[in-house]
């Protein structure tokens, strides 16, 4: 079973965020500008919630509010869901379908380390089983 650490070695450790106080403006650009759907938000560089285009949509969107004048904790996702290097992919797929979240902050000795969205999940799994069926069609072929 592939473990997020595996995962975070292929995919790399970039990790872009946002601060809490800033405008909900800073962080749908950076979201556009970095192609992702959803960053940390972080305040005095502690993990303190997720913010998503679904809570843009329906936080700020769907209730009139200004994107240059909401500050992002006003409608960040919280409690944050995490997970660690050492847990597996399966394991994160299942917690992310339960919580019905597309990223997950990797965090390891109180620090974030990574993200993973739902998916780079989806292709390590794919990967997997295409190795499985190469595996079994060369035992067939003997």
């Amino acid at each position: 079973m592939v473990q997020v650490r595996q995962l975070l070695r292929r995919k790399g450790h970039a990790i872009w965020s946002v601060d809490a106080d800033e405008p909900v403006l800073e962080a749908i650009q950076m979201m556009a500008d970095k192609h992702v759907g959803a960053l940390p938000v972080t305040r005095g560089g502690d993990l303190v919630g997720m913010v998503s285009e679904r809570d843009y949509a329906r936080k700020v969107i769907l209730l009139g509010r200004s994107s240059a004048e909401t500050p992002i904790w006003q409608i960040m996702s919280t409690p944050v869901v995490t997970a660690t290097p050492d847990d597996g992919v399966r394991q994160c797929m299942q917690v992310m379908t339960e919580r019905r979240i597309r990223h997950l902050p990797i965090v390891e000795g109180g620090r974030m380390v990574g993200m993973i969205s739902i998916g780079d999940l989806v292709r390590v799994v794919i990967e997997e089983q295409d190795q499985t069926i190469e595996h079994l069609e060369r035992f067939i072929a003997g």
